[in-house]
């Protein structure tokens, strides 16, 4: 592999083009890895890749791409509303799939914070009495936003059962 590949592939170059052009003719990832005798974790993080940038997954992103909060909230609802992460990373132009999961699992977990850039440097002391406070109010707005996606969810979910109730 290239000497920057540090940990991004367990595959050399000359494995990730033959690995591409196997897709291409139509071959999953997993009789791919069995063929070029590799992890089929690493076969199958390059066929997401390759899913969503085609011949574009051969090249590696040298710096770490970083996503706008609306963007993160707009691909985690859509996504917690049922649609596919592969086209949603289409879309946005996004690395990996990957990507969409962490948001998701970081997003049921701490709401909407978990997709705020992080603050950089030391962080500042609140005053004692407000700290308190200001955590229960992060619980209730984190259980809003839950409870909103939630919303959405089963509103799309209760969308599609009246459609395939119709289509029957």
């Amino acid at each position: 592999g290239g000497q920057f590949m540090g940990k991004q592939s367990a595959l050399t170059q000359e494995q990730r083009i033959y690995a591409v052009a196997c897709f291409e003719e139509g071959r999953g990832e997993r009789s791919v890895a069995r063929e070029i005798c590799v992890s089929r974790s690493a076969v199958k993080r390059l066929y997401h890749r390759w899913r969503v940038r085609g011949r574009g997954a051969l090249v590696t992103k040298p710096t770490k791409q970083s996503y706008s909060f609306e963007i993160k909230l707009a691909v985690v609802t859509r996504f917690l509303c049922g649609e596919p992460k592969v086209d949603l990373a289409r879309e946005f132009d996004l690395s990996s799939p990957k990507l969409i999961e962490t948001w998701a699992r970081n997003y049921r977990a701490r709401g909407e914070d978990a997709l705020k850039p992080r603050p950089r440097g030391r962080p500042r002391r609140l005053a004692s009495t407000q700290d308190g406070e200001e955590s229960e109010l992060q619980q209730l707005r984190r259980e809003v936003e839950y409870l909103r996606a939630e919303n959405a969810y089963l509103g799309k979910l209760r969308a599609l059962r009246e459609q395939q109730r119709r289509t029957k």
